[in-house]
């Protein structure tokens, strides 16, 4: 755009070219959903290209080093959930820094978690389940995505908290551990409810509870995990984040977009099929929370030994 005074340059208001959005995992995952549902409502309001490209491996690092390496300029993005955010960096060296090479762009989502159990295991509730795991310690198992996954650091909090000793079964990745569920080889697993939900409607496995602080929206009569044991709450969250440095007008902008899509009713209603829930949030509530959450779940870590392959 020429200016009318010469010699001075006017910027384009932004985008003013494709924006890419960087997924840390395969395609079909929560991640994956927001970043392809987000996206399509931002192309019709920008008019610009908004690219989604899957950059899967190291559990999401490759993804997260490629866009804090990025130019600071609000063209790239990464969705960003607490397993990269949290988890990853409290087991170890990442190739980057979760709070000083990121600059938020605001939360998006909360995503439903569910503690199951084999129906072969004798109880129907979690304070059935917790009294079960103290009558045979060590003997009950459950699985995970493997150490550092969320489903370890959830059960490894639930173990904690009640005084439980329930042994650990790491597999390569939350899909690789179904299997050994569903055969009644685990006793009991934590994960998403898109996942979930088949396996609980055909009677091969049993809902017990949520693991969110309040009960969710789309299952109003299932309790929380809390409700039997106060004060266990594990958020599994994502949210949007630029490189450092990207200017704050262009975080100001992204933001409000962002926002935009996520209050309209049709989005909702895709991302709920897929036990996602809108968690609507400014850049400073995003950083407030990662800051947070790298507090408390580091105690969990130390407590439980929590290790990474």
């Amino acid at each position: 755009m020429s200016s009318l005074i010469p010699g001075l340059a006017v910027a384009q208001p932004y985008p003013n070219k494709p924006v890419k959005i960087v997924v840390p995992f395969t395609p079909g995952g929560s991640p994956d959903v927001l970043a392809r549902t987000v996206a399509q409502k931002l192309q019709e309001i920008w008019g610009q290209p908004v690219i989604v490209e899957n950059q899967p491996g190291a559990g999401g690092a490759i993804a997260a080093k490629a866009v804090a390496h990025a130019s600071a300029d609000g063209y790239t993005w990464l969705v960003a959930p607490n397993s990269v955010l949290v988890f990853a960096p409290l087991l170890g060296a990442v190739p980057y820094d979760p709070v000083k090479d990121f600059a938020p762009l605001g939360l998006a989502i909360s995503v439903q978690n569910l503690l199951v159990v084999h129906p072969a295991l004798p109880a129907k509730n979690v304070k059935e389940l917790l009294a079960l795991a103290k009558a045979r310690p060590g003997q009950l198992t459950y699985a995970s995505g493997g150490p550092g996954s969320p489903q370890n650091f959830s059960l490894e909090l639930l173990k904690s908290m009640s005084g439980t000793s329930i042994q650990h079964v790491p597999y390569k990745g939350a899909q690789a551990a179904l299997p050994d569920l569903l055969a009644g080889r685990v006793d009991l697993f934590l994960g998403q409810a898109n996942a979930l939900l088949p396996h609980i409607e055909s009677g091969r496995l049993r809902l017990l509870a949520g693991t969110g602080a309040t009960r969710y929206a789309s299952l109003p009569q299932l309790p929380t995990v809390g409700e039997a044991l106060p004060g266990f709450c594990v958020d599994i969250w994502a949210g949007f984040v630029a490189p450092a440095k990207t200017p704050a007008d262009v975080i100001r902008k992204a933001n409000a977009d962002v926002m935009r899509v996520l209050a309209m009713p049709d989005v909702q209603a895709v991302l709920a099929k897929q036990g996602i829930e809108v968690r609507s949030s400014t850049p400073e509530a995003m950083a407030t929370v990662i800051e947070s959450d790298l507090r408390s779940w580091a105690r969990v870590v130390k407590e439980a030994n929590i290790k990474a392959e």
